[in-house]
């Protein structure tokens, strides 16, 4: 797979694209949306499919009244219907410095994952909004809504280059302020800040969104020892802070422990607060990570 794309086209392969429309994008709250979408509602509405019956009500609407079940019983029950739902689907990409790393890179890892959750909602007529931070593109990223904007979509995303390092908390409220509102957010991340993620976190578990963290890392900072080996000097790609140091085995197992407790204690910040966290690794094709893990963690059916 390629570090880079050469084109818009890149990101998604016609196999992927074949696999991919065959999913969709669940959510675990029920949205009131503006707008009529495919998808089935598990709340009552207005729409043209009949649901169920109920007593009536003193105040209910008489033009849903069944007059034929009145004729025939006596009684007044109200007709429901299932109401079509409008999903907002929301994928917000760090675009940091430290995401251009790795073979793939974790930012186009992050590109390629946003596009393809996004055709998925392009599919099935939902909202579909990718944005990004850190980036030199200044644009909020555009609302799409059906197949046809596939292509619109692509050359958004292909768009995306690393740029400035922007803190996740500021990105965040920004984001939040630009999408206020219920919906599906995908954040794909490294969580490389050295302000750390809480108050990001805590910010947005205040909106009315169903939030899923992807936290995206590469093998290297997933498994060092495979390809660090003796005197090294490390310079962070956020604030390029230098240090010297000898990769050793007792080193390397530190590394491990403390990315170990990192990384479970941001799944468990997340679960606390009623948001879903991954940890994917770039060297996972996103086909799987999409059609395993994230089925599995409810996101896509």
């Amino acid at each position: 797979m390629p570090a880079t794309t050469t084109s818009p086209a890149d990101l998604l392969s016609p196999r992927m694209l074949a696999q991919l429309e065959r999913l969709e994008l669940v959510s675990r709250k029920i949205f009131r949306g503006r707008m009529k979408g495919e998808r089935r509602s598990k709340r009552k509405g207005q729409s043209v499919e009949f649901a169920d019956f109920r007593n009536y009500v003193h105040g209910d609407d008489l033009r849903f009244i069944d007059w034929n079940t009145f004729a025939r019983l006596d009684k007044l029950f109200l007709k429901l219907f299932l109401e079509e739902e409008d999903l907002h689907f929301f994928t917000l990409i760090d675009a940091s410095t430290s995401m251009d790393f790795g073979d793939p890179t974790k930012l186009f890892f992050a590109k390629q994952m946003a596009a393809a959750l996004g055709y998925i909602g392009l599919c099935r007529a939902d909202r579909v909004r990718i944005e990004s931070f850190g980036t030199p593109l200044r644009k909020p990223g555009p609302v799409l809504r059906g197949r046809h904007s596939l292509m619109r979509m692509l050359d958004h995303v292909h768009q995306i280059e690393p740029g400035e390092n922007v803190p996740l908390l500021d990105a965040v409220k920004s984001f939040c302020l630009r999408n206020q509102g219920k919906g599906v957010l995908v954040l794909l991340t490294d969580l490389m800040d050295k302000s750390g993620y809480e108050a990001a976190f805590r910010f947005l578990t205040a909106q009315q969104m169903d939030v899923y963290v992807i936290h995206t890392l590469s093998p290297v900072e997933l498994n060092p020892e495979e390809q660090l080996k003796g005197d090294l000097r490390l310079v962070d790609a956020e604030d390029a802070d230098a240090a010297e140091i000898t990769v050793s085995r007792p080193l390397l197992e530190k590394y491990r422990k403390t990315l170990n407790a990192f990384v479970e204690g941001a799944r468990s910040f997340c679960t606390k607060r009623g948001m879903t966290y991954i940890l994917a690794n770039t060297d996972t094709p996103v086909d799987q990570v999409v059609s395993s893990y994230l089925r599995q963690r409810g996101l896509v059916r």
